[in-house]
């Protein structure tokens, strides 16, 4: 049995064998302070040939999307606030200097809206380019975002637009003519690959428009696979199922209209968006408080992960299901 023949998800099941139960649940882990509140740690990697190219992306943009995907888990368990990074770097030793320099400047200019730093790291050389980062994050006890806390009834939030980063990727690989989109939807599309913005202003908030005497119960996760892959993760690890609207995807009109909109939207992955299940009440007043965000469906009693469309009830395609390493 290899990597290849278990995929990513089989491969973190088993591994989660070897952590305290539910350890492995969530975007990131959750430790208990003494001062009450919880500190959040997440450790991503980007691999030069998966993750980045050089034909795709710049240093400068690569570090920036390296701590933002970081700084997007840490918004995915509800942190309010962010301590900052460590970074691990592995490289050939005739990588330019510059480059390295380029990364180190995006990782800071990724940091600096949240107060955030750089804390320290290790270097390494090695035969391909990889970045490690941990990033350390703090949110007031009590008020994780946690996949298995979504409950039936709950309705599905997306906090912004979905496919534009792999549209991006489309336009810089020259996948799509860049005439079949607007300037302006090109400009948006590589912008949201290249630096997309961690959506910890979805934490706040959720914190703002919580109704008075509504527990804090808020199921989520990120969209960094996909968004089919966080509603289905969202709905298996609260045990539920999910039906989405297809009439309610949260997808650029314009983008919609082309051959592979939807299956962007559904999987192209990397939009670092916030996907929610929440109580109606509180979800209707996190809609009317932040602009972008949208219903796109409701978790419901059903065979957990199985993830349908509201319209027919057919169950949505392997295809659609986003993003896996090692296939």
């Amino acid at each position: 049995m290899r990597l290849r023949d278990l995929g990513e998800w089989e491969l973190l099941r088993r591994l989660a064998a070897y952590a305290p139960a539910g350890q492995f649940n969530d975007d990131a882990a959750l430790l208990e302070e003494r001062s009450g509140q919880q500190l959040v740690v997440n450790t991503d990697v980007l691999v030069e040939g998966v993750h980045f190219s050089d034909a795709t992306i710049g240093p400068r943009d690569l570090g920036w999307r390296a701590a933002a995907a970081n700084l997007s888990d840490l918004a995915a368990m509800g942190c309010t606030s962010v301590a900052g990074i460590t970074v691990a770097l592995v490289a050939p030793g005739d990588t330019a200097w510059s480059w390295v320099e380029g990364v180190y400047a995006g990782l800071r200019d990724a940091l600096e809206p949240y107060g955030a730093v750089i804390l320290g790291g290790d270097c390494s050389s090695g035969r391909e380019r990889l970045l490690s980062i941990t990033a350390l994050g703090r949110l007031a006890d009590g008020t994780a975002i946690r996949r298995g806390d979504g409950r039936p009834g709950d309705w599905l939030i997306s906090s912004g637009p979905h496919g534009l980063s792999r549209l991006g990727l489309a336009l810089l690989l020259e996948e799509l003519e860049a005439a079949q989109v607007s300037p302006e939807l090109r400009q948006r599309a590589i912008q949201a690959h290249r630096r997309p913005t961690p959506r910890l202003d979805a934490v706040a908030a959720l914190h703002s428009t919580r109704p008075s005497g509504l527990p804090w119960r808020v199921g989520g996760t990120d969209s960094s696979d996909g968004l089919a892959a966080a509603v289905k993760a969202i709905a298996a690890t609260s045990g539920c199922g999910a039906v989405l609207e297809r009439s309610q995807l949260p997808i650029d009109p314009e983008l919609a209209q082309l051959e592979a909109g939807e299956h962007w939207c559904l999987g192209g992955g990397e939009d670092f968006e916030l996907v929610l299940a929440l109580p109606p009440s509180w979800a209707e007043a996190l809609l009317a408080a932040l602009p972008g965000t949208s219903r796109i469906g409701s978790l419901v009693e059903a065979e957990p992960g199985l993830v349908r469309w509201q319209e027919s009830g057919e169950a949505l395609a392997a295809a659609e299901q986003g993003f896996t390493h090692f296939r």
